[in-house]
């Protein structure tokens, strides 16, 4: 295939790396940089865990708050000085702005009331403008530090910077891998925090007790049969004393619970430490997936009983609605910014087993408008359906009014827009929050008319368990 100069005036510099070095060798190696992302396939069984990428100290770092004035229309803005062409046959992320998307960043694109108390508040977004990717293919077993030399724009001085910055970055990996660097101590106090309620768990609390929990599922079985919504879904906050560095405990969980979409972000004052099973948004050439998760079953140490729980969750009637109701919001999301009759769901309700439950998965696919821009499409769909619930903006209502603490990342998106256009992002569930010497460990679940209100406070804590086994080395 030929490329013309002008394409190729574009495209980013690549330098390929030896085969024996892991994702998690860059990782540690690069740690205690300024904003270090780990976008983290530690499974790998099927096509979402083919890629992982690492990358640290952006050019340029961006936060904003919920008092902020329409964020995402001003990354946008800010992306569009550095358009960029894809390397072809090389991992779909090279360079483009990444990060978090906080759950409470829906406050600046909807009218949304504020959260009850917002007692450890973290940014509403945090995206670093990312010049240098290293980059893996599971797959091939190759790997390649990408290179775009921006936020230079001339040709010959982005060249100039894309060489010295591969340059840096392989001096970066032939260092030892860093020390721990995170504080964990405590500097908000218990006092300063939300009611905290002893759950049996050593040193681990909660925002709810379990009577408190139980009241707010049935409260919300309440407003589902008056018909003020058909699904929502409802958190409880687990917190703990930090135990650990940041990029330790991280390691612990990913090694715990390995997931598709796990990833690490350092946001200076915090750290995400997500081992999501969950895609929330994929943009490649135009074509958008979402696969939300709805439907859960805790996992067994004995293999028939272990059968048994995944076909009684392909068969719950309970569960399948559940899925099908996000599924009709997603394509409502998605049918705002894709081409008549482009949007269409090409799994249904599939079981998908991980570490410690299982799942029912469902894809939907569309076309995205050649006139809409990937900013569009998360301003569409924007925080998934699957962690809301439908109407997803009287849900949005309901959570806010239901819960007592704000979420936070939690149930926001760690993801990426690449300068080429193209976009990955995970649903922050599985997440661990850590920051001013606490780790946060919210876990919840979709509330619909058959919920009880003691099962789904159980599949709380199913989802909770390999996290909080990865508490203690």
């Amino acid at each position: 295939m030929t490329i013309s100069r002008q394409t190729e005036n574009r495209l980013p510099l690549v330098e390929p790396l030896p085969a024996d070095i892991s994702p998690v060798d860059v990782f540690t190696r690069l740690a205690h940089r300024p904003h270090t992302l780990f976008f983290d396939s530690a499974s790998r069984e099927g096509k979402s865990g083919r890629y992982s990428f690492v990358a640290t100290d952006p050019f340029h770092w961006i936060e904003a708050t919920t008092d902020d004035n329409d964020p995402l229309t001003k990354l946008e803005s800010f992306w569009k000085r550095y358009p960029s062409e894809s390397q072809p046959d090389l991992p779909p992320f090279q360079g483009g702005v990444a990060g978090l998307f906080g759950y409470d960043l829906g406050q600046t694109i909807e009218q949304l009331p504020p959260p009850c108390i917002d007692d450890l508040p973290t940014p509403a977004l945090a995206v670093g403008a990312y010049d240098v990717v290293v980059a893996f293919d599971h797959q091939r077993n190759q790997s390649w530090i990408i290179s775009q030399g921006f936020p230079e724009t001339d040709h010959s001085a982005r060249r100039e910077r894309a060489a010295a910055r591969i340059a840096k970055m392989r001096e970066w990996l032939a260092s030892e891998p860093s020390q721990p660097t995170f504080a964990s101590n405590i500097t908000t106090s218990l006092e300063n925090l939300a009611p905290q309620f002893d759950v049996g768990i050593e040193g681990v609390t909660s925002n709810l007790s379990p009577e408190d929990y139980h009241a707010m599922v049935v409260q919300a079985v309440e407003q589902i049969h008056a018909g003020d919504i058909f699904q929502v879904n409802l958190a409880q906050r687990l917190l703990t004393p930090a135990r650990c560095d940041s990029v330790e405990f991280y390691l612990r969980l990913r090694k715990q619970n390995p997931a598709p979409y796990a990833g690490f972000l350092n946001l200076g004052d915090w750290q995400i430490c997500s081992t999501s099973p969950e895609c929330f948004l994929t943009l490649r050439a135009g074509e958008v997936e979402t696969r939300p998760i709805k439907g859960t079953r805790g996992r067994s140490q004995f293999p028939e009983a272990d059968l048994f729980a995944g076909d009684d969750l392909r068969l719950s009637e309970k569960d399948r609605a559940e899925n099908v109701m996000i599924v009709d919001l997603m394509r409502n999301d998605l049918s705002r910014v894709c081409t008549d009759n482009s949007v269409c769901v090409t799994q249904l309700c599939q079981l998908e087993t991980y570490a410690y439950v299982k799942h029912l998965v469902s894809t939907v696919r569309g076309r995205l408008r050649t006139t809409a821009t990937p900013f569009d499409l998360l301003r569409s769909c924007f925080p998934g359906g699957s962690i809301t619930g439908a109407p997803k903006i009287r849900a949005m209502q309901i959570i806010a009014h239901l819960e007592p603490t704000a979420r936070g990342a939690y149930c926001g998106s760690l993801g990426y827009v690449g300068f080429d256009g193209q976009l990955d992002s995970s649903i922050l569930i599985r997440t661990v929050t850590a920051g001013h010497g606490w780790w946060q460990i919210p876990v919840g679940g979709g509330i619909v008319a058959q919920s009880q209100a003691a099962d789904e406070y159980n599949e709380t804590w199913q989802k909770a368990h390999g996290m909080l086994k990865a508490l203690s080395p």
